[in-house]
């Protein structure tokens, strides 16, 4: 493939960006001496910039989105003729796509009933937020209003989301937050001095029992978590943890809102990383892989009984007094609806959890090789590997040689990403979250890269 643009526009588009464009997390200082990087094309797992340097894509779109690969004409022809034929219209009506989508969707996720629309995870949870105060509030007086959430977890970059994340550097110099969001520990065996123990999973989630106890049953209202620790570093939960997690919320009459915006639709080797644990959730969150990125779309799920609370007529200001104005718009289901039939089609879900396995045991390789690699961990297409400056202390490696490593495998023409400016002192943890259509030959390139990049920073 030729990506490549005519030198002419090039040079313009570079500076166009240059000169116009505000980046997602980039320091632009750097680009008075470095050109911004711009991509161009996609096809399959493959993305090639604007100078035509081929990639094999790591990370899904670098934020774990593009789940079926790049380039799927089925999809973009489904957003167009949607959009051709009923673009959008607030969602206080219906649209075909929508309830088709829906529809599809709850089949998917058993004990589940009600879609909410909007356009990004982080506006994905705060209606979830919203929805827990509301209920406070029509149920319990409104004392029932504090949401728990987890260190290292992550619910979206808005100030109330980043008032319910746990990792300090997202949110510094953005306070003051949105009050009544409350820290429980996590539950990373490897990072904690009974991580050993045979029940430390019970252990962990009792620690979220401990913080109930300490600030009242009676005011808590939700708890919010990731099925897998995501950008706090690839952490899944030890055995144990989330029955008695789900215990302990139906204990105090806690609702328990799960954060599928990373997980869902088969990033793990099935539809949602909570169906793993039998879990029953009263919310879950999504977003990203939705509909691969070819549109925007997120969703709030909920069971019927929540959306039941909100059914009072006799009550003029009991319904869910919410908008979300893109939530309107019919190009993201349409594009879901395609999305989902691509996975079911071609039996992705079959092929995350054989290559997963595959991607797991070339990172076992890896750390019987390199020393600096402290443990690996994930589910599915969805790994991370914590790198250490010495395997016995376990004192993590320096962000910026995880850095080094990063770059280069950029340079190898591969793209992997790490925990980034999110836990102070912990940046150090490889992420990798390949397309659901990845190969044993893509995912050897991903890790030989990886392999080449820990000798050439490391040693």
């Amino acid at each position: 493939m030729n990506a490549t643009f005519p030198s002419n526009d090039l040079g313009a588009v570079i500076e166009a960006d240059r000169a116009h464009l505000w980046h997602h997390l980039i320091q632009h200082k750097t680009f008075e001496t470095v050109d911004p990087k711009i991509i161009v094309e996609g096809k399959g797992m493959r993305v090639w910039d604007a100078t035509g340097k081929e990639h094999l894509d790591g990370v899904s779109g670098g934020v774990w989105t593009v789940n079926v690969g790049y380039g799927r004409e089925s999809i973009a022809d489904a957003v167009r003729d949607q959009l051709v034929k009923m673009n959008y219209f607030a969602n206080s009506a219906g649209s075909i796509p929508g309830a088709l989508f829906a529809q599809k969707l709850i089949e998917k996720m058993p004990g589940m009933s009600r879609v909410y629309y909007s356009n990004s995870g982080s506006e994905a949870n705060e209606k979830a937020y919203k929805m827990i105060r509301q209920i406070a509030h029509k149920r319990y007086g409104g004392k029932k209003n504090k949401i728990l959430y987890r260190e290292r977890d992550y619910h979206g970059t808005t100030i109330t989301c980043l008032a319910s994340g746990g990792q300090e550097e997202r949110a510094a110099q953005y306070g003051p937050f949105t009050p009544g969001f409350i820290p429980v520990p996590h539950c990373l065996a490897y990072r904690s001095e009974n991580g050993n123990d045979a029940d430390f999973g019970v252990q962990a989630a009792r620690a979220i029992e401990d913080v109930i106890l300490r600030e009242g049953p009676d005011t808590i209202g939700g708890l919010v978590l990731e099925p897998i620790t995501a950008g706090g570093g690839v952490i899944t939960p030890p055995e144990g943890y989330w029955e008695t997690v789900q215990e302990i919320c139906t204990k105090y009459d806690i609702l328990l809102h799960i954060d599928e915006v990373v997980c869902g639709i088969g990033r793990t080797g099935t539809w949602f990383g909570y169906q793993h644990y039998g879990v029953k959730p009263d919310f879950v969150t999504m977003a990203k892989g939705v509909a691969s990125g070819y549109a925007a779309i997120a969703c709030t799920v909920t069971t019927e009984a929540v959306f039941d609370m909100f059914k009072d007529a006799s009550d003029p200001m009991g319904y869910f007094r919410d908008i979300s104005t893109f939530g309107g718009c019919t190009a993201g289901p349409a594009a879901a609806l395609e999305n989902m039939r691509i996975i079911e089609d071609e039996k992705l879900l079959d092929n995350t959890v054989a290559m997963g396995d595959y991607l797991n045991g070339k990172l076992l390789e890896l750390m019987d090789k390199h020393g600096c690699i402290g443990d690996v961990r994930g589910k599915g297409l969805f790994a991370g590997a914590e790198l250490v400056a010495d395997r016995d202390s376990k004192e993590p490696l320096a962000e910026k040689l995880c850095q080094a490593i990063v770059a280069d495998c950029m340079g190898q023409g591969v793209i992997i990403g790490m925990t980034n400016r999110s836990i102070p002192g912990y940046n150090n943890t490889l992420c990798l979250s390949p397309a659901l259509i990845a190969t044993t030959d893509d995912l050897d390139h991903i890790t030989d890269a990886i392999d080449k990049a820990l000798g050439n920073v490391v040693g």
